[in-house]
């Protein structure tokens, strides 16, 4: 009987049929199992069951916990809003007034002293503007009699325009009509008396009491807000410790979040001081020249009430409305003050706020409407007045805590996808024209004011290598998982068309591209395997050509089709595709995504040198970082380099085109106005030799920062570059200097902007590089030294042993730490007499 036999008895199970070989072993049938372990069985299903019930029933539970938290929260502002609404007040002030503390304090004044000054001068600011605010208003009252007829008359002249026949007479008379009749029938018959109950008139005992009733809430809650500002102020470093330790033990998360709070608070309370400011004095100069009375009141009012969002503008924007109304007979100031209103707000809206608030709390526009609502609704004015810097404290623990994480994605202004991932979800839905408009607009945001060519390839390949690559990536990794045919069949025409319509709006130019290049290349880019791979064969194409290159693409279908081809015997035609490419090609780059690409890379390089042993070979593997990071797999597969980025490729292309190498090493251009930027280095007093130990402190200081191996301050010269101090050379070879062809700096000079390598031995400029090989450098990351001409005279450089990367804001902090050697360098020399 055979194991694939239909009519082998029911029950009996071919997978426990044992043997040699399914010819002619011997069938082993196991034993039936006891009674006792069906039942066994039957508790271990059960259970098992269970256990993924209860796995499935985990994100509803969590769902639950959370919603039962965020229940408890709410109701503990509600309820205790009578004391923390105090509390976040003297917080909000105390932003406001801590840099004048501690400027005082700066200045040798106790921080104690410095409180209650500071304390002090705000309070008597606050009276002052009262005081004279009352003082208009009673004045003010005082006129308001006089503009009695003036507003009968005005009132009168509406009431008749408003009684002139119109098109709504018709439908307005029958509508009272009914009413009318309704009422009329709802009526009682018989007579009917109205009776009023008044109460008697308080006593006014009665009345001071209700009086002072309405006046001692507030008057309680200003003095809980200044005793909390006063103690705020006098234990800052307290209250922080307090709050570090609530925040856990971790004090780089805690105090990062604290710092950026309290940045982001007090730089928006200050912008906001200052449009305010710019909105009052502007409307009460217009209100004055226009001839409305109080117009110094109005504007303060209006800068005061601009602190209440949405709400206040407009309330502060009714006084001097009706008031215009009310003074002119005609209609002329009430215009222009609407027009001037009008004007000033689309003025600080559309212009003002943006220029000045920029990120400044990082809060997206309805998450400001959905925070005033919310703490409006907890706390009433107050909360409206405090909803922005409290919810901009939920955007900092959303940022730094991971289980808050989603207060990020809710609050916060910063897009929730990348650039990479929005042009994948557009394709995905088909939407061909938004993912068209994100890829020109993406080229379009990398562009200088006024492109060049090389601009325009340089643009073109930072899009590619951030956002196309990257999209095809996330395609190649949803392919087997997520992704349908219907989704494959969009990306691959969407992504096309992408593709096309970048090289119409960007097309290569006539000549070659400038630059270094001495010749043009002939280079064919082709896909490995799947379609993602031609795609990003075209991209390559695409930005080689604006290099100036000659270039054509393809995928490994045509190469195939050669190579069994050959493998008959027949003969290949001479005007095959891939025939020409490969004859004629200087350069062959292929493209893929496998993230094993180690056999396949192999295999194809192995293929490729058998028919065409002479042709360059660059590999593009783009979902393998760490395979392309090896310097020895490019070298063992038979390939010329091995790169991850169009960047990395375009690194190797210019290498190619360096026909004369000096050692080795491909020398940075001379800038063209080399001579006045070495006068200004010897000028600068840069290479004293007296400065020395400046240099090797502030390498040491770099070397602390970010955890590298060495540093050293580099100046270079007309043909040397010179690092005093450097920790880089051995002990008492600190002066020692180094030909400016072999240096790494000298591209900092020539780029006049900070550089950062991760590789050098992936890098073609400095792979070979004798020097850098002896001292066994892979990482190199440099800022510039500039004087006050902008004359790039050096750098300020970290190195490693190992591969790294930096963070935008390392080099950020790297630049700074270069601009301040040089102040360091101008205090020095003018202490010495010499500068």
């Amino acid at each position: 009987m055979s194991l694939n036999d239909d009519s082998a008895p029911r029950g009996c199970n071919p997978g426990s049929l044992q043997g040699p070989d399914a010819a002619g072993a011997a069938l082993e049938i196991e034993p039936a199992p006891p009674l006792a372990q069906p039942a066994a069985g039957f508790r271990e299903a059960r259970e098992r069951s269970g256990g993924v019930q209860l796995e499935s029933m985990v994100p509803a539970l969590r769902l639950l916990i959370g919603l039962m938290i965020a229940s408890i929260v709410i109701a503990a502002l509600y309820f205790g809003r009578e004391m923390l609404i105090p509390l976040a007040l003297a917080s909000l002030l105390g932003f406001l007034l801590d840099p004048a503390v501690s400027r005082l304090k700066r200045w040798g004044l106790p921080r104690m002293a410095a409180a209650i000054v500071v304390v002090a001068i705000a309070l008597g600011a606050l009276g002052g503007l009262a005081m004279y605010l009352g003082s208009q208003v009673q004045q003010l009252s005082a006129d308001l009699p006089t503009y009695q007829s003036t507003i009968r008359g005005k009132l009168r002249s509406l009431r008749k325009n408003a009684n002139m026949p119109s098109a709504w007479d018709g439908v307005l008379k029958t509508y009272d009509t009914v009413e009318k009749e309704m009422e009329r029938g709802s009526q009682p018959r018989g007579n009917v008396q109205k009776v009023e109950v008044q109460s008697p008139a308080p006593r006014p005992t009665t009345q001071m009491l209700q009086w002072l009733g309405r006046i001692a809430e507030p008057v309680t809650t200003a003095g809980i807000v200044l005793l909390f500002v006063i103690l705020i102020l006098l234990d800052r470093d307290e209250l922080r410790d307090r709050l570090l330790r609530l925040m856990g033990g971790n004090l780089y998360m805690a105090t990062g979040a604290l710092d950026e709070a309290s940045e982001r608070i007090g730089k928006y309370l200050r912008m906001q001081f200052i449009v305010n400011v710019s909105y009052g004095v502007p409307l009460a100069a217009g209100l004055w020249f226009i001839g409305v009375p109080g117009a110094m009141l109005w504007g303060a009012l209006g800068a005061i009430m601009r602190f209440v969002p949405y709400v206040g503008p407009l309330m502060s924007a009714l006084f001097p409305l009706v008031l215009a109304f009310a003074v002119d007979p005609g209609w002329d100031m009430f215009l222009l003050t609407l027009g001037l209103i009008l004007l000033l707000e689309l003025i600080s809206n559309n212009v003002l706020e943006p220029w000045l608030y920029g990120s400044s709390t990082g809060l997206s526009a309805l998450s400001i409407i959905v925070a005033a609502t919310f703490w409006t609704a907890l706390w009433g004015p107050l909360g409206l007045i405090l909803s922005t810097p409290l919810t901009v404290c939920l955007l900092v623990l959303g940022r730094n805590i991971p289980a808050l994480k989603f207060m990020e994605v809710l609050l916060g202004s910063a897009p929730v996808l990348g650039p990479q991932q929005r042009l994948y979800q557009r394709l995905l839905a088909d939407d061909l024209d938004a993912a068209i408009g994100l890829a020109v607009a993406g080229v379009q945001a990398r562009l200088p004011s006024r492109p060049a060519s090389q601009d325009r390839a340089l643009a073109v390949s930072g899009f590619y290598d951030e956002v196309g690559i990257p999209a095809l990536r996330i395609a190649a990794q949803q392919h087997l998982e997520f992704a349908t045919a219907e989704h494959r069949l969009r990306l691959s025409s969407g992504m096309d068309a992408v593709i096309e319509e970048l090289q119409e709006h960007y097309a290569a130019p006539g000549g070659a591209a400038g630059g270094r290049a001495q010749r043009r290349l002939r280079i064919h880019s082709a896909g490995v395997r799947w379609e993602v791979d031609a795609l990003a064969a075209a991209m390559v194409a695409h930005a080689e050509s604006l290099h100036g290159h000659v270039v054509s693409s393809s995928d490994w279908a045509l190469a195939t089709e050669a190579t069994l081809m050959s493998r008959s015997g027949n003969p290949l035609p001479a005007d095959h595709e891939w025939m020409k490419a490969m004859q004629q090609a200087d350069l062959l780059v292929l493209s893929s995504f496998n993230p094993q690409p180690q056999s396949m890379a192999r295999r194809i390089l192995r293929r490729i040198r058998r028919h065409w042993p002479r042709v360059n070979v660059v590999l593009a593997l783009w979902n393998a970082p760490a395979v392309a990071a090896d310097p020895e797999f490019a070298a063992a597969c038979g390939a010329q380099a091995c790169v991850s980025s169009l960047h990395e490729l375009q690194l190797w292309v210019d290498a190619m085109q360096v026909e004369e190498l000096s050692d080795g090493v491909i020398a940075a251009p001379v800038p063209a106005e080399d001579e006045l930027r070495v006068a200004a280095l010897h000028a600068s007093g840069a290479l004293d030799a007296a400065l020395a130990p400046l240099y090797r402190e502030t390498a040491q200081q770099a070397v602390n920062v970010f955890n590298t191996r060495w540093a050293q301050v580099s100046w270079v010269d007309a043909d040397r570059v010179y690092a005093p101090g450097s920790l880089l050379m051995p002990q008492g070879q600190e002066s020692a200097s180094l030909a400016r062809a072999q240096s790494i700096c000298s591209y900092v000079v020539h780029g006049r902007e900070a550089i950062m390598i991760a590789d050098l031995a992936r890098d073609p400029r400095f792979a070979a590089n004798p020097g850098l090989q002896e001292l066994q450098l892979r990482f190199y990351a440099a800022a510039p030294l500039v004087d006050r001409k902008g004359h790039v005279l050096g750098c300020l450089s970290i190195m490693d042993d190992q591969p790294r990367h930096m963070s935008a804001d390392d080099m950020a902090l790297l630049a700074a730490m270069a601009h301040q050697l040089m102040d360091s360098i101008r205090e020095a020399r003018k202490q010495a007499g010499m500068g």
